[in-house]
């Protein structure tokens, strides 16, 4: 049986972000996750989990200045200071949360930026950050998104970041396939998990095309959490996506996975 995780950024907005801890393990999940735990301390947020019985199962490294519009410093120029320095901050917050997995987001590049020199650098920063987590026994994912959603965002294929991890060859280096970003930009998404899950270190998944409830759209997430299961993938599915309502009255598509604790 798949394990979720609630995505506490887009979930739950009916609650003040401290309270979606609560709701979420009041639904039945065991795990949680969330774009940035960074605005906290991150004692109170373990005292959450603590309380209510939740793993913390991913979060994303800093971003760069996210409410200027960056989206990850991995791939940039110039940043790699600020970068290594996130990577430590993530790295404490991931011991005291007790996640195994953090995200690195690789950043924008413009139409006229020099990629092959982006790929350089991203390339260097993903082995820095991988040497330093798995000093702490953690895995670093990298995660193509859709460019409908984030114009611009350096990696976008699931096959381009299996490529860019063979080439790192960090053994806890691992890509976030998130099959609502996939099923925009390539589909084909069984023959996908198929071929690639080896690689493959954290499942997201949402309603195509419009990021909602799993069971709203084009996708049968029934069957591909089936194929999951039996490609023995053990790690955390994260249900990031937006309610199309109250957040608990929507799960009705998860109910046969997700017994009440």
């Amino acid at each position: 049986m798949p394990r979720f995780a609630a995505n506490l950024t887009m979930m739950y907005r009916e609650h003040d972000f401290l309270d979606r801890f609560k709701a979420a393990a009041d639904d039945g999940f065991h795990g949680v996750e969330y774009l940035f735990p960074y605005d906290y301390d991150a004692g109170a947020l373990a005292a959450r989990l603590a309380d209510h019985g939740l793993v913390q199962a991913l979060f994303n490294g800093p971003p760069g200045d996210w409410a200027k519009g960056e989206r990850g410093l991995a791939s940039l120029p110039g940043r790699e200071d600020e970068f290594r320095r996130g990577i430590d901050t993530a790295l404490g917050y991931a011991q005291t949360l007790g996640n195994d997995t953090i995200h690195v987001m690789a950043g924008l590049i413009g139409a006229d930026d020099d990629r092959p020199q982006h790929r350089d650098v991203y390339l260097s920063n993903l082995a820095y950050a991988a040497s330093q987590a798995a000093a702490h026994g953690k895995t670093i994912v990298i995660e193509p998104i859709n460019p409908r959603d984030m114009p611009g965002y350096f990696l976008n294929r699931q096959h381009d970041a299996h490529a860019i991890c063979r080439e790192v060859g960090a053994p806890n280096l691992k890509v976030l396939f998130d099959l609502y970003h996939c099923q925009i930009v390539e589909g084909d998404l069984a023959v996908k998990l198929n071929t690639l899950i080896a690689g493959v270190g954290h499942v997201q998944i949402a309603g195509v095309p419009g990021r909602h409830e799993p069971d709203d759209g084009e996708v049968n997430y029934p069957y591909l959490l089936n194929l999951l299961d039996s490609l023995g993938y053990r790690g955390w599915v994260g249900c990031e996506y937006v309610p199309n309502g109250d957040t608990s009255a929507g799960l009705g598509w998860i109910r046969e996975w997700l017994p009440k604790k």
